[in-house]
């Protein structure tokens, strides 16, 4: 499983010209799913991305948790965090879940999130085309892949 992580100012998903999430400071997280991904890499990232202290205390220092500044949090899926390069222009989306197995997935760790922030999680749609609005704070942009653990 990997994710991007963006801290905002705000962000924002629209679908067929309807705003269905909106938020302002708080995270951005781009979510892509592989067959090989578990409920574990669901746990482990989900705490992870709580507790990452990327937000500024009062000193102006990343010391702060999404949960410590009670921030707010969107999640998309994005199978293209899978797509691998290698060969060609065109990207290949081999590794990515398939739908099956991927909107379980997904869902399971937006309820893990959830939970673990105390509050409701906004979401994009699974594979509707989505239009997504931010203004990234910092810039603060962190990539994790739940295979790389150790």
């Amino acid at each position: 499983m990997k994710v991007v992580i963006q801290r905002v100012s705000e962000a924002s998903v629209t679908i067929n010209s309807n705003i269905v999430s909106n938020i302002n400071t708080g995270l951005l997280i781009l979510v892509g799913i592989e067959d090989a991904d578990t409920v574990e890499d669901s746990k482990w990232l989900v705490s992870k991305i709580a507790n990452l202290r990327i937000f500024p205390d009062e000193n102006e220092v990343m010391n702060l948790s999404v949960k410590d500044c009670n921030g707010d949090i969107i999640v998309v899926s994005q199978f293209t965090l899978h797509a691998s390069t290698k060969k060609g222009n065109r990207p290949s989306y081999i590794q990515a879940a398939k739908p099956d197995f991927a909107i379980p997935m997904y869902e399971q760790f937006v309820q893990l999130l959830e939970h673990e922030v105390g509050k409701k999680i906004q979401t994009g749609q699974f594979g509707a085309d989505m239009k997504v609005s931010l203004i990234n704070d910092g810039p603060v942009t962190i990539i994790i892949d739940s295979k790389n653990k150790v």
